[in-house]
């Protein structure tokens, strides 16, 4: 018997929200006991729409042992979801499917020394809760951030980042990291100013990032949106690299922004 619809979710409260540009917002929902995830992964959340519901796809950016799930969310001029969290206040109501999914998880890669993270927009929440995993800069000896924006005022986790310094599990290893700012659409101190996969191909992010890049040694997850990721898979493809398979290892995972 197929279970009713009520059993896949549950409704759990809004606890803060805060809108950082017109267009980009965080916020924080209560967490239930049994809610599982790995950090990379995405939750599906939902509210109540007439007769039925409405549900979209939220990385995760809470690190896996934090008790509450925080979001990160791009609001779209006209969207359906985005009108709703464009008045979300603390204290409302948000449905969570019980299940998280998403297979943008650093430990699929058997080897590699480096791990590179690219990103654009909202795609860079899976990447925050994946950097609160002490795991994974045991693991790494190089660890490297690049988040794209239009906007100087979009680069909205730059404090974040520089914050895991003092970060309890991670502060040892800090020194691994190097984060670098890109800025597509106005110039903008301290950033880079073209498309990921341009300055995969003419040099510029391996410079900035100080390290080179070789199927050996590095590995790359890419999130964004869609056109950044094809375009980036390309790049890399044509520099020698190749997706990553379960049973064919590989040096890219990708997964399309929501």
């Amino acid at each position: 018997m197929t279970a009713a619809p009520e059993a896949k979710y549950t409704e759990e409260t809004v606890l803060w929200v805060k809108h950082h540009t017109p267009k980009l917002m965080t916020f924080a929902i209560t967490r239930p006991e049994a809610y599982r995830f790995a950090a990379g992964q995405f939750s599906r959340l939902g509210f109540h729409d007439g007769e039925g519901f409405i549900w979209r796809a939220y990385s995760v950016v809470s690190a896996e042992y934090a008790d509450t799930l925080e979001y990160f969310a791009v609001l779209i001029e006209n969207g359906s979801m985005s009108a709703k969290l464009a008045v979300l206040k603390e204290g409302d109501k948000i449905l969570l499917d019980k299940t998280a999914t998403g297979f943008l998880l650093p430990e699929r890669f058997p080897d590699g020394k480096d791990l590179i993270l690219l990103c654009t927009g909202s795609g860079i929440a899976p990447f925050l809760s994946i950097l609160e995993q002490p795991e994974i800069w045991q693991r790494f000896e190089h660890i490297r951030l690049a988040h794209s924006v239009s906007y100087a005022d979009e680069l909205i986790f730059s404090d974040r980042i520089a914050a895991l310094a003092e970060h309890p599990l991670i502060d040892e290893h800090f020194h691994k990291l190097h984060f670098v700012p890109v800025v597509t659409r106005e110039a903008a101190d301290g950033a880079l100013g073209k498309r990921l996969p341009e300055l995969l191909r003419n040099g510029e992010l391996s410079d900035a990032m100080k390290l080179t890049f070789t199927p050996e040694d590095t590995r790359f997850m890419v999130c964004g949106n869609p056109a950044m990721v094809k375009d980036t898979f390309q790049a890399l493809m044509d520099m020698g690299f190749a997706m990553h398979r379960n049973r064919v290892p590989g040096q890219i995972m990708m997964e399309n922004g929501f």
